[in-house]
């Protein structure tokens, strides 16, 4: 490809709202261009990265037995009123109707779609197991689309679904996913940590993330590095610290004026925050829930939404805890009536706990549970954090943060028996197929191979997924001896079969030595008339400061090695 002919343009500077690493990097070398909130188009050089991506990932898809097919992007929403989801994907959903009233969703994920399907078809345990997948456009109208390409209203996804007949067959699905997932990761250049994850709207009763880890990642990680343990921040559990045991005293009221938070309160009356209870209230589903916590732990608001079931969780506003009685700043369970209180198993860890008296610019002294107030429901509830001891084998526990680039679940039998997917086992008894589902959003996964892949001077792309081989990049073309040399070059080397992007402009060195850096094609090859005087080039890879000289005679072969050379590296 000639750089004169490419369309698209590179950028000194990103424009203001490009927010993550990976948006600026791409925004400025001209691989992506916004449309909409959420919504880009792929320019030429970008596309081509994803399509390495997908290629990847369908080799690997068909290696592990999987069967690719396309699904339609339209659902009728029966097929999620049907199975229960409808409510859990919420405004999520993109919702149309068509000239005959009939109302569809833009598919944001395909389970329902793929389960009516097999419904058809899988009548005997014979017809399992089965793996089938597609490479397809999903819609989901997320509330804060950012990050460029990593939260995003439209996006390319695999995914996959697993039909089997029994647990242990999942067991296997699974098995091979996972596998399959570690080898595209590697394949991509990229190093990805499987962590426990929440199922979220999905769904199912376990699942998985692929995190790359990066500086500037949404995600935070927790992990052990001694046994291996590692979740999502949504996910993560770990032991929380037992506070020195004492004899429960007589509750005792004590005037706290202008005090409200745990910081003020635990500052006021000279204890650490652990001594202390926290009040938070939540609005769940058109309830108000009053949690209580031990005043240094957060709340975990995916537990508490898994926990309660509910379908909306939010923070309580101001007029609704007036309302249900509740004073801010001063609240706790002791003697509170009606209401949801929810406890998190940290206020067990504690006796003579400092709280709210529910009423203002007063608080109670040796609150100890169960003696002073009940709680509807109490677990762990609680955000999990750097420090804590793990769970499995007692280190402390650390954190990092990633980019969710995979996502991989256990769906049981929830949906195939809420749309009748049903066959006859070994013994002639009708039984639910058992079910797994195993996404990759490629857009997400080429935006994390920015993160992952960068330095001050642009990307540095891993050679599998690069959108060229090499960069071939001839300086003072007026020569007519420089741009005669580079043309035969161009021509031995795409005879060779490598993937050149020709810089044929009429730039200074400066500018295009920028931009190759900010493009990120792994090999340079830079030919002047300095070099043409030892009738050699100069050759560089893009992630190496060194430079080497390369004989002119041979040239395109030697590059065809230099590239099969680095591709296999592990």
């Amino acid at each position: 490809m000639r750089f004169s002919k490419l369309f698209g343009k590179t950028l000194r500077e990103a424009p203001a709202e490009a927010e993550s690493i990976s948006h600026r990097l791409l925004l400025r070398a001209g691989m992506i261009q916004p449309v909409a909130a959420g919504v880009y188009s792929y320019l030429p050089l970008g596309w081509r990265v994803l399509r390495k991506i997908e290629q990847i990932i369908r080799e690997e898809m068909d290696k592990a037995g999987g069967q690719e097919l396309m699904l339609p992007v339209l659902q009728p929403l029966e097929l999620w009123e049907k199975s229960g989801r409808y409510f859990s994907f919420g405004k999520t959903l993109f919702i149309l109707t068509d000239r005959k009233e009939r109302k569809l969703a833009l598919g944001p994920t395909h389970e329902e779609v793929i389960t009516e399907l097999v419904h058809r078809y899988v009548q005997s345990y014979r017809d399992l197991p089965l793996l089938l997948y597609q490479i397809q456009t999903k819609f989901r109208d997320e509330p804060r689309p950012r990050g460029g390409l990593l939260r995003v209203r439209e996006f390319i996804m695999k995914d996959l679904y697993s039909f089997d007949i029994d647990e242990l067959g999942l067991d296997e699905s699974y098995r091979k996913m996972i596998q399959a997932y570690q080898n595209i990761y590697n394949c991509c250049g990229l190093s990805a940590v499987l962590v426990e994850a929440d199922s979220g709207a999905i769904g199912g009763k376990e699942s998985h993330e692929f995190m790359v880890t990066t500086e500037t990642g949404e995600d935070e990680i927790i992990y052990c590095s001694r046994c291996g343990y590692a979740a999502n921040l949504e996910k993560a559990q770990s032991i929380k610290p037992r506070l020195n045991s004492e004899a429960p005293l007589p509750l005792e009221e004590i005037l706290t004026p202008g005090v409200k938070s745990i910081d003020e309160l635990a500052n006021f009356v000279g204890v650490p925050p652990s001594r202390t209870l926290k009040a938070v209230f939540y609005f769940a589903d058109g309830e108000i829930v009053f949690v209580v916590i031990r005043g240094d732990f957060e709340v975990n608001e995916t537990k508490l939404k898994n926990l309660l079931k509910c379908i909306e969780l939010r923070l309580a506003t101001e007029a609704e805890v007036e309302a249900a009685g509740l004073i801010a700043g001063a609240a706790s369970p002791v003697g509170i009536k009606g209401l949801k209180i929810v406890g998190d198993d940290s206020i067990t860890l504690g006796t003579n706990f400092i709280a709210g008296a529910n009423k203002p610019d007063t608080h109670l002294k040796n609150v100890n549970y169960p003696r002073d107030f009940e709680v509807s429901l109490i677990t762990d509830i609680a955000k999990a954090r750097s420090g804590n001891p793990c769970l499995r084998c007692g280190s402390p526990l650390l954190t990092a943060f990633g980019i969710e680039v995979g996502h991989v679940f256990k769906l049981g039998t929830f949906l195939s028996e809420k749309l009748s997917a049903f066959l006859l086992d070994q013994t002639g008894i009708s039984r639910p197929i058992v079910m797994g589902c195993y996404g990759i959003g490629l857009g997400r996964l080429l935006a994390a191979a920015v993160e992952q892949n960068h330095d001050d001077k642009g990307i540095v792309w891993p050679l599998s997924i690069a959108p060229y081989q090499v960069y071939l990049c001839p300086l003072y073309m007026e020569n007519p001896k420089v741009s005669e040399t580079a043309e035969k070059i161009y021509a031995n080397l795409i005879d060779e079969g490598i993937e050149v992007l020709f810089d044929d402009r009429n730039e200074s060195p400066g500018v295009k030595f920028n931009d190759a850096d900010l493009l990120g094609i792994p090999l340079r090859l830079t030919l002047s008339p300095r070099t043409l005087e030892k009738e050699s080039l100069e050759i560089k890879w893009r992630h190496q400061k060194q430079t080497q000289l390369l004989p002119l005679a041979g040239v395109a072969n030697r590059v065809k090695e230099f590239l099969k050379t680095e591709g296999i590296k592990p």
